[in-house]
């Protein structure tokens, strides 16, 4: 399953027709453990309000980042970033870069999942929590 996200600096409008590349998610069918799924939960919302970022206003786009970190979390021991594609993934995982916060969300707030947003950004919610149970029907469209 892919969801495709329009980039953060496009308006909704021009959505598409924008020449930027657009941010492509890939997560399994297969439920991650549900003890990292409620890790990676529970530390996006914190992290959301440590850096004063919210969550995306389509809470399914928030359901399916989450659910690849904990993914790579089961798989690679790191939350490593679900957006991006790695030649290697357990090389980029020790390397640290990628993991979640990122760096560059770390240091510009950029975050290219579109996971952490500020509050200027065309697709940020007004909210710093998802329960379980969005991230459950956020990521139940994919089975």
């Amino acid at each position: 399953m892919m969801l495709r996200a329009c980039p953060s600096a496009t308006r909704p409008a021009a959505c598409g027709r924008s020449s930027r590349s657009l941010v492509v998610v890939r997560a399994s069918a297969e439920p991650t453990d549900s003890k990292n799924l409620e890790i990676m939960r529970k530390f996006s919302e914190q992290y959301a309000k440590r850096s004063n970022t919210y969550f995306c206003v389509d809470k399914s786009v928030t359901a399916v980042v989450i659910q690849g970190l904990a993914e790579h979390k089961d798989t690679l021991g790191a939350a490593l970033c679900p957006c991006r594609h790695y030649d290697d993934k357990e090389a980029e995982a020790t390397q640290g870069y990628w993991n979640c916060p990122c760096v560059p969300m770390r240091e510009r707030k950029e975050c290219h999942c579109m996971l952490f947003l500020t509050e200027d950004n065309d697709f940020a919610g007004r909210e710093q929590t998802i329960s379980m149970e969005e991230i459950k029907n956020g990521i139940s469209g994919m089975r």
